[in-house]
């Protein structure tokens, strides 16, 4: 998957385009992680923030919209292609840093970037 693919919704997982995904709950390969609390679908630069409640206790993390593998509109669910492990191990996502540093979402890009497992 190219940087750009991973920054951008998949045309074939079913996201209406300008549809608010925020409270839709986020479907792991492996199960769930949590709800999502942030939702960005600026072209080029889309990406969700999950709240992964109980499951990794006081945690937000990011996914870019290219792991989405199908938006549910009637379940209110969200699937993406990573384990939970994966998701687990990712950089933690921090608000403050992502509003001022521009180069913040290049961590997420490298890490997801990688063939998953």
């Amino acid at each position: 998957m190219s940087e750009s693919e991973l920054w951008d919704h998949r045309p074939n997982s079913g996201y209406p385009q300008g549809l608010d995904l925020i409270g839709y709950e986020v479907e792991a390969v492996d199960g769930s992680i949590g709800k999502i609390d942030k939702h960005s679908a600026d072209v080029g630069s889309s990406y969700l923030v999950v709240d992964t409640g109980p499951w990794i206790f006081g945690r937000r993390v990011l996914l870019p919209a290219g792991t989405i593998t199908r938006v549910d509109t009637s379940e209110e669910k969200v699937y993406v292609d990573r384990t939970k492990d994966r998701i687990k191990d990712a950089p933690a996502f921090d608000e403050a840093k992502h509003a001022e540093e521009p180069t913040y979402l290049e961590q997420f890009a490298r890490y997801y970037g990688q063939p998953h497992m």
